[in-house]
């Protein structure tokens, strides 16, 4: 199935219980929720729309590294994007790689305001000059670049929704 982005807003009013646990934010079966299925799904039809609002729910799919190199320090001594904050992380692998424990993390209201304002700074020419170097022109290039831009635009809206509300967000990369 592979390693997939979710990320839950919460009110400000559940900062602290996020910051102290931030997986208590987090559904009990994000791709459930991603996919408009019931928890615990184990065959089911779908039209494949959210079960919870899009103002609630940022499902980034398998597009996270992509926007997590994004946002990355350049070089060695530079410093990330604020906006890095949201792709940051690596699941731990265990059992010779045949499992992985999620990296989750909660955003306060205040960092989320500041991560909503990098992000809208982030244009097609960042993605080209990032995303564009690292492989060899061709269809392949152009899809990848084309689905790491459509996700960035649904991370922007979620974000500035968030941002706009005074909500945090707790996200896990698993």
């Amino acid at each position: 199935m592979g390693i997939r982005y979710y990320a839950y807003a919460f009110d400000s009013d559940q900062a602290g219980k996020a910051l102290a646990d931030p997986r208590t934010m987090i559904g009990p079966d994000p791709l459930a929720d991603a996919f408009g299925l019931e928890p615990g799904f184990v065959r089911g039809v779908t039209d494949l729309r959210q079960s919870l609002p899009e103002r609630d729910l940022l499902y980034l799919d398998k597009a996270w590294p992509y926007l997590q190199r994004l946002t990355a320090p350049r070089s060695s001594g530079s410093a990330a994007r604020a906006s890095y904050r949201m792709f940051e992380g690596h699941v731990t692998h265990a059992d010779d790689g045949f499992t992985w424990q999620p990296w989750v993390r909660a955003l306060p209201p205040h960092e989320v305001a500041l991560i909503a304002r990098d992000l809208e700074a982030i244009d097609d020419h960042d993605i080209n000059a990032v995303l564009g170097g690292s492989r060899s022109s061709g269809q392949s290039l152009e899809s990848e670049m084309a689905y790491a831009a459509a996700f960035l635009d649904r991370a922007k809206d979620f974000v500035r929704a968030a941002a706009s509300d005074g909500r945090g967000f707790a996200y896990m990369i698993g």
